[in-house]
């Protein structure tokens, strides 16, 4: 990508290089491309603009949640797909709007629920009959009608990790097709609901079409019935998935390749073309943020090398959790440095801390070496195992690098913390 490029050797970010990002903030640490965000979320933007309703793009929070990264988004009027009121307080924290967020997620507490209500939410993406029943009892009490959609599980492989894949029977997500229709009727007869969509996503880094578009069948099959029934579907909100290439031998299609795809699918259906809103998180961020980490030292055995790093499982949990691949290389690339092989990982007390195997890399003691891919799912999955601090985000516009979230300390980490028992 253009917002991370080679300048004699030095990788940089924009216009800042790496190593002086390091020199500043210390490592680990996430840097993110502004760029890169924008060029991220304008592809998407660009590839609806064919919608009656100009299609909405909702961003999901889960993929980086980070306070700036939310706050330029809504700046170029990105919606948002939340899975949490703790998602939602951050959203509105900055500079979002109540009116653009879609609610998803399978367990919506009550105080969550009235929480959306009072802000207006856009919409609620309903999971099961019994949440359907929640959000009406909730509704009632607040003397509001809540909008809602229902999601489909359509019982559709996606062809990836089965901890990300949502679109199967087996998955805790949504409602089965076969059962949708008994239960829009029953939300078409409560008077505190209002239908305004339906809604669909079967998982995450899909990197082919053809599930993604079999699943859109499935729910223009419904919309139809619903049709029939006297329910009238306002938008379809296909959800996100859409994977990012963090190897060589993946490609996926360009969000305006699968966008022209669904728009030919629409077409062929039906002149009454409803809106279209898309949830993209990975495929806007990941690319757009890279782990800035540091070689301690590199540990020789019998059987293999280690390149044991600053950085651990606890700052990047995808790779120990699905096995995920992420492109790593040094900052400063010096073909003088004899190539090693090695297993690169951290400290944490466990075998499966570990950001890359069998790496081929020119290393040596103290080098700087970048972690590609790392925008989305990097540091909100972070914790602190082995009480290791979670690490600084900064974000680099132009020229300009900015700390977006600082460092986090011992003291953090003690303050919620209680070290006596209440005797009474």
């Amino acid at each position: 990508m253009s917002w991370f490029s080679r300048l004699e050797g030095q990788l940089k970010v924009e216009d800042v290089l790496l190593s002086s990002v390091a020199e500043k903030y210390g490592t680990p640490c996430y840097v993110y491309s502004r760029s890169g965000c924008e060029t991220g979320y304008n592809e998407y933007k660009k590839a609806l603009e064919w919608c009656p309703g100009g299609g909405r793009v909702c961003y999901a929070v889960k993929a980086n949640s980070n306070l700036s990264i939310l706050s330029l988004l809504a700046d170029l009027g990105s919606g948002f797909e939340i899975v949490s009121v703790g998602e939602l307080e951050r959203v509105l924290a900055a500079g979002g709007e109540g009116q653009k967020v879609v609610f998803c997620g399978v367990c919506k507490e009550e105080h969550e629920i009235r929480r959306a209500l009072e802000v207006e939410i856009f919409c609620f993406n309903v999971e099961s009959e019994k949440e359907l029943e929640l959000i009406q009892k909730v509704a009632e009490s607040m003397k509001k009608v809540a909008p809602i959609s229902l999601r489909v599980n359509p019982d559709i492989d996606p062809r990836t990790h089965p901890y990300i894949s949502t679109g199967l029977k087996e998955n805790k997500f949504g409602i089965e097709s076969k059962k949708a229709v008994l239960v829009y009727q029953k939300a078409a007869a409560l008077p505190n609901v209002k239908i305004i969509g339906i809604a669909c996503h079967i998982g995450s880094q899909i990197l082919t079409m053809e599930p993604l578009l079999e699943a859109f069948d499935c729910i223009m099959g419904l919309v139809q019935e619903l049709k029939d029934l006297g329910i009238t579907i306002n938008h379809i909100d296909i959800g996100g998935g859409l994977g990012v290439q963090y190897s060589n031998d993946e490609n996926p299609p360009s969000p305006s390749e699968y966008l022209s795809r669904i728009k030919s699918k629409l077409l062929e259906k039906s002149r009454d073309i409803p809106d279209i809103i898309v949830q993209p998180g990975r495929s806007i961020v990941a690319e757009a943020g890279v782990l800035l980490t540091r070689v301690n030292f590199i540990k020789e055995t019998s059987n293999k090398s280690f390149a044991v790093i600053d950085a651990s499982m606890t700052d990047l949990l995808r790779p120990s959790l699905y096995g995920a691949y992420h492109k790593i290389e040094p900052v400063d690339y010096d073909e003088n440095k004899t190539e090693i092989e090695c297993d690169v990982v951290g400290p944490v007390c466990e075998s499966g801390d570990f950001i890359g195997k069998k790496r081929r890399l020119r290393i040596i003691d103290g080098d700087l070496i970048v972690v590609y891919g790392a925008g989305a799912y990097g540091h909100c999955m972070s914790s602190n195992y082995n009480s290791r601090n979670r690490p600084a985000e900064v974000l680099v516009d132009g020229n300009k690098m900015k700390l977006v979230r600082r460092r986090e300390t011992i003291r953090d980490q003690l303050q919620l913390e209680l070290t006596e028992f209440n005797s009474q």
